[in-house]
């Protein structure tokens, strides 16, 4: 009986709140997307909020109503690549023998340079004094040696704790996104030829397995 005495209208507020906020995060989707497009295309400059808000198809109000400011934007587009990084990752890096993981786990990190430079060039050469970007950067780091240490966890196994580290910085280091913009870009490399020479030169660094033949 009390549930008639309820009105319509606030039955269906929520339903108008949910509506919005879900607009509203749409919108703040659409810019990271816009910032990520022109930091592909200006890198290693920032895009400023005009070229943001145009991109987007919004207005430079819009874009500071959900970004206090561009460093907030690009730390949001960082969080967002890294993401897209862990999501897209393929299984296959953990499995098969040696040589399958070699291929899966150089052929998954071509993709990553080949997508992510821009940004990442952007990310580096503009940190300045920010806390947060400097965190993303050893955060992307270290995420990345322990993908590596998981891929080539019966190699690794084979030598003592400071071995095994001193090999992961120099895996990280080896295949790192500039290392791979200088096959691609300054040695003209085709993305095929630039994963061949990453391939060989982790099978030449790696010990043997223990299950080696």
């Amino acid at each position: 009986m009390e549930l008639s005495n309820v009105s319509d209208t606030s039955i269906k507020k929520p339903n108008r709140i949910d509506g919005r906020r879900l607009r509203s995060e749409r919108t703040k989707q659409l810019i990271i997307e816009a910032y990520l497009a022109l930091a592909d295309a200006f890198s290693p400059r920032v895009p400023t909020a005009a070229e943001i808000a145009e991109k987007a198809g919004y207005s430079v109000r819009s874009v500071f109503e959900r970004f206090p400011d561009i460093r907030a934007l690009q730390i949001a587009a960082v969080d967002y690549a890294m993401a897209q990084v862990t999501a897209l990752a393929p299984s296959g890096e953990f499995e098969g023998d040696r040589q399958a993981r070699l291929n899966a786990q150089v052929r998954a990190r071509a993709q990553v340079c080949e997508r992510w430079l821009p940004l990442w060039r952007s990310l580096i050469i503009n940190q300045g004094d920010s806390a947060e970007l400097k965190d993303r950067i050893r955060v992307a780091r270290e995420r990345y040696m322990a993908r590596l240490e998981v891929v080539y966890q019966p190699e690794l196994a084979t030598v003592s704790e400071l071995e095994r580290r001193q090999l992961l910085i120099a895996l990280e280091a080896m295949t790192d996104l500039e290392s791979w913009a200088r096959m691609r870009q300054f040695f003209e490399l085709p993305f095929d030829d630039a994963c061949i020479a990453w391939i060989q030169a982790i099978d030449r660094l790696l010990p043997q397995s223990s299950t080696s033949a």
